[in-house]
């Protein structure tokens, strides 16, 4: 019989890896397994350090920009968060071989800005200044033809050029609740906002919010395993808060548990951004099994079963 106290973790379902993520992975492995080491990838491939050293050990090389990269014939490979359209320019003027891990939901959000912009709408794009979606999404177009809307005072505030064609596009990884309320003021001043046909939001990031929902309530602790740089990461640990749970914490690896901060609690939930790997998952779980006698159970609230395609040039 175990002496240490007892402690319930709710594992939250869905959570970790998304559609998008695993493919934008799959993409370096297989480029370094066809076409051998090194293989280049402008920005990290997915945030996650884990994941982004775990590809560098297998022959991955890091670069923020294109110019990091002499004259080479290895693949150049594109971030899941999408590149502006001077990224593939620059690499076709360079006679690059390049591949595109973008996330085909982020790529949806960048054709839908593209036909919006030629049927002659100003557009407003919701999202993170700064975050690698924003800058890739707003680099689809020419310069300030997207204005970007990050809070709900941005929105109250917000002067377009026209609001007789006026429409939004939307960070993928955003949270459901703020974007709604940031959305909800936009069509009270300009009831003729023309809504993405569908929505942009994509649904990992919906479903991992929610998963967090239903459990937020009903525990002492939740920790969300992720990066710091995760946007979809960051969103969970705000919902969960929220939600009921105000000890929301998160942290890419065991070794960053403060145990004082878990200190004489009995329930925790426990969620994964789309970018963490659930092997991360299993080390924060073993760590607490350490510390607490434990008692697993899984929350499931949608079940997952989105695959996209490889490039062209990574098909058998």
């Amino acid at each position: 019989m175990s002496n240490l106290p007892p402690l319930k973790i709710t594992l939250c379902a869905p959570r970790g890896f998304c559609a998008g993520v695993d493919r934008a992975i799959q993409i370096v492995e297989m480029a370094i397994e066809k076409f051998g080491a090194p293989v280049y990838v402008r920005h990290e491939i997915v945030h996650n350090k884990y994941v982004v050293d775990s590809l560098k050990a297998k022959g991955a090389i890091f670069v923020e920009e294109l110019d990091e990269i002499g004259d080479t014939k290895s693949p150049v490979i594109f971030s899941a968060h999408g590149v502006p359209k001077s990224v593939p320019l620059d690499a076709k003027i360079r006679n690059m071989f390049f591949l595109d891990a973008t996330c085909p939901l982020v790529t949806k959000v960048h054709k839908e800005a593209q036909r919006l912009y030629n049927q002659g709408y100003d557009i407003v794009l919701i999202g993170h200044k700064g975050h690698p979606e924003v800058i890739g999404t707003m680099g689809q177009l020419p310069n300030d033809a997207i204005s970007l809307i990050e809070t709900t005072n941005d929105a109250k505030n917000f002067k377009p050029v026209s609001s007789k064609k006026l429409a939004y596009v939307t960070q993928t990884t955003l949270s459901i609740d703020d974007t709604a309320q940031i959305v909800e003021i936009l069509l009270k001043r300009f009831p003729n906002l023309k809504s993405p046909q569908k929505e942009d939001i994509c649904y990992a990031t919906t479903n991992r919010q929610e998963a967090v929902k239903q459990v937020a309530a009903n525990v002492e602790a939740l920790i969300v395993v992720g990066a710091p740089n995760s946007s979809n990461s960051k969103r969970l640990v705000e919902v969960a808060e929220r939600s009921g749970c105000k000890k929301s914490i998160l942290l890419q690896r065991a070794n960053e548990i403060d145990w004082e901060f878990f200190k004489n609690i009995k329930t925790l939930a426990i969620s994964a951004g789309a970018s963490a790997p659930e092997t991360l998952v299993d080390e924060i779980i073993e760590a607490f099994a350490e510390h607490f006698n434990i008692d697993v159970n899984l929350s499931v609230t949608a079940v997952e079963n989105i695959s996209f395609n490889l490039p062209k040039e990574l098909r058998a």
